[in-house]
């Protein structure tokens, strides 16, 4: 449904084209200058990203954190020199030796865009359908806010009204993560995001016609979308009026997400290499380049030229930047007045602040009780649910096994969705199975900023959202995954859903904290914990990951120090320790267990509970040293999975209790039994790492 008028009279003089040829040039020049690199898209697509940049969005190349801006997504990110050249242009702050410094060290312009290194990147993308799958999370999020802040405008009214916009390639939309994203978009009925579709035919092996032969149109179309194709100029080149409207008429159709193919010839006009597999991914060659600037009316002889009448033109994009934005700043100010308590609350969660009084909702668990972790944080989100509004999320399909709901009476949906509880600003979202999307659009609702976002499944289907997980990690995002069923204690669905080397996968990637509480009371800490650590600031925040379990385990008495990721549990009686069982998830009450046969022979023990192995690390060395005394030389450490991540704890004399092989289809107990998760076995373990450490 389209409630807006649409505009189609682009405003386009020889100095707009100028300015879109000196892009193709640049792109040719700066790739050649390093010798590798992405020089055919950047320039077929020139058109297209100048036409955005400089016609189309609203934004601010003097504030590119501006909360009213419009959204801009290079999803084919090999390409980054479509984003930065528009970014030279329009003034965000790279000059032309940035161009020349393409691809090299400590540059602001690396081969892909990198989120927090380059103002005016606003996602880090590269592995191909990430940035499309960011788009729609970032799409979400602006819906959200708005139900936040100010939910009663009429559509296109708010300051929260603004655009997603995401330029997508060939592989992009082959890559599995893009269908599962625009399939959750076009359920969502996502207005405000539209997607430019680079219609090359061009991949690495060459003509796209080796690997796909759908209809893509049709299929965006049975996802619900609104689809147009614009035709090239007779010339072959992209038609910057037909883009122009297209891109308007997108913007104009407010009750669905909106995808638009362009065809194009990659490396348009090099007069050998345009339609080329070769102009993907490789230099043009002196020669090739020359020969272009020819064909454009450039000097063959100068490299990187700028006229003075050009860069002047494309930097009105501030001018126009600034009256937007005082524009919008006016309409900002007068909902401020007339929402006093909801500005309030906006000021606050922009500041990355929770409410008062938030920790004291917190639940605390009576000690002796069986519950299972993932029961626990199901009662922690229904507890912060009341107080924190900007916290939502939810499972991909799982919510009923990873306690993920905080809501049930309202789901995050289109008003016309049939069931029960759909509402546009819904805090519960059904992602669908579609775990991989689930996790990217995840990242992009954390770019978006002002909402603070989780989203659940079983850990052993991780893998699938591996690449978005690593790009969680890559752009110190506060996203939480809760990642329940965490061991072979799931039982009789057997070892294709029993995670075995998912815990010590998953530590591997920097900058991602695993949380695996051992019980009800560290998994309330560990949310607080997780909560406190949210930061917008780039460099400081981290994903987290909770692994929960199925079933119950006993319940300790709260100990803050599970916030620093390791912590005394249960100390040695009878003097100092003289071993020390370390513990995590439900396989610390085996350690207590063996604690209580080690105790009796007149073994002094410590119990060590290592939720998180990141945050223990965190700690300084002498902290470290008092949970885990170097002296101690006889240690166990225990975990249901394999040992990789335990070996520098335990050290030479050390034993781990662990599994290096697969799962079986059988009862929890059976399964613990038999692949030795016994309290008896962890002291066993523990008599063999004494004897090793007195030798």
């Amino acid at each position: 449904m389209s409630t807006k008028p649409i505009t189609t009279d682009l405003q386009w003089t020889e100095l707009d084209q100028r300015a879109v040829d000196t892009v193709r040039v640049l792109a040719a020049d700066a790739v050649q200058k390093v010798g590798n690199g992405h020089p055919g898209t950047a320039m077929s697509l020139a058109p297209a990203a100048y036409t955005l940049f400089q016609k189309v969005m609203r934004h601010d190349p003097a504030d590119a954190d501006w909360a009213g801006r419009d959204r801009f997504v290079l999803s084919a990110g090999h390409s980054s020199l479509t984003l930065y050249i528009q970014l030279y242009l329009a003034g965000y702050g790279l000059e032309l030796d940035d161009l020349k410094a393409f691809r090299t060290w400590g540059s602001k312009t690396p081969g892909h865009p990198e989120y927090g290194h380059t103002t005016g990147v606003e996602t880090t993308t590269g592995p191909l359908g990430q940035g499309v799958a960011n788009a729609v999370g970032m799409a979400m999020a602006s819906r959200y806010e708005r139900g936040l802040f100010d939910p009663d405008a009429a559509p296109g009214t708010s300051p929260f009204d603004h655009m997603i916009w995401v330029v997508a390639g060939d592989g992009c939309l082959q890559e599995g993560i893009s269908a599962e994203a625009s399939s959750l978009a076009g359920h969502q009925k996502l207005g405000n995001l539209v997607l430019l579709w680079d219609d090359n035919h061009i991949s690495i092996e060459g003509d796209t016609e080796t690997a796909v032969s759908e209809d893509t149109l049709k299929r965006y179309e049975a996802y619900g979308w609104h689809v147009q194709r614009v035709e090239q100029l007779p010339s072959g080149d992209l038609d910057p009026a037909g883009l122009y409207a297209a891109l308007q008429a997108a913007k104009a159709e407010t009750g669905r997400p909106s995808f638009i193919a362009a065809r194009s010839i990659i490396a348009w006009p090099a007069p050998s290499a345009q339609n080329t597999e070769a102009s993907h991914g490789s230099a043009l060659g002196d020669e090739e380049v020359a020969a272009t600037k020819r064909v454009l009316g450039f000097d063959p002889e100068k490299t990187f030229e700028v006229a003075d009448e050009v860069i002047a033109h494309t930097r009105e994009a501030l001018d126009r930047g600034r009256e937007a934005r005082a524009e919008w700043e006016k309409g900002f100010a007068a909902w401020r007045t007339a929402n006093p308590q909801r500005a309030a609350d906006f000021d606050r969660i922009s500041a990355a602040e929770l409410p008062a009084g938030w920790e004291d909702e917190l639940p605390v668990f009576e000690p002796g009780k069986g519950v299972a972790t993932r029961a626990a944080s199901g009662k922690v989100l229904q507890a912060l649910g009341g107080i924190i509004p900007e916290l939502w999320g939810g499972s991909a399909d799982l919510a009923g096994s990873n306690n993920t709901t905080i809501d049930k009476t309202s789901s995050f949906l289109p008003a016309d969705n049939p069931l029960p509880g759909a509402d546009p600003y819904g805090r519960t979202i059904h992602f669908g199975i579609r775990e991989h999307a689930m996790a990217a659009a995840m990242n992009g609702i954390a770019l978006h900023g002002n909402t603070r976002i989780y989203g659940g499944t079983f850990l052993v289907f991780s893998d699938y959202m591996r690449n978005a997980v690593r790009l969680s990690a890559l752009m110190h995002l506060p996203v939480t995954y809760v990642w329940t069923h965490d061991s072979v204690g799931l039982g009789e669905d057997g070892p294709t859903h029993q995670p075995v080397e998912h815990l010590a996968s998953l530590r591997a990637i920097p900058g991602l904290n695993i949380v695996r509480p051992a019980d009800a009371n560290e998994t309330s800490i560990a949310w607080r914990e997780i909560l406190r650590r949210y930061t917008k600031v780039f460099g400081k925040g981290a994903p987290h990951g909770l692994a929960l379990t199925r079933q119950g385990v006993p319940t300790y008495p709260a100990n803050e120090d599970a916030a620093r990721g390791g912590y005394v549990l249960f100390e040695a009686e009878g003097g100092a320790p003289q071993v020390l069982l370390i513990g995590t998830g439900s396989e610390v009450q085996l350690a207590v267990e063996a604690r209580e046969e080690l105790q009796a022979a007149g073994i002094p023990t410590r119990v060590v509970s290592m939720p998180s192995v990141e945050w223990f690390e965190e700690q300084d060395q002498a902290y470290k040293d008092s949970v885990l005394p170097p002296s101690v030389k006889a240690r166990v450490a225990v975990e249901a999975g394999i040992g990789l991540t335990w070996y520098r704890y335990v050290g030479d004399a050390g034993r781990i209790v662990s599994l290096e092989h697969f799962g079986a289809s059988a009862d929890a107990k059976v399964l613990f039994r038999e692949f030795g998760f016994t309290g008896e076995h962890v002291a066993a373990a523990a008599r063999e790492s004494l004897a090793a450490a007195a030798r």
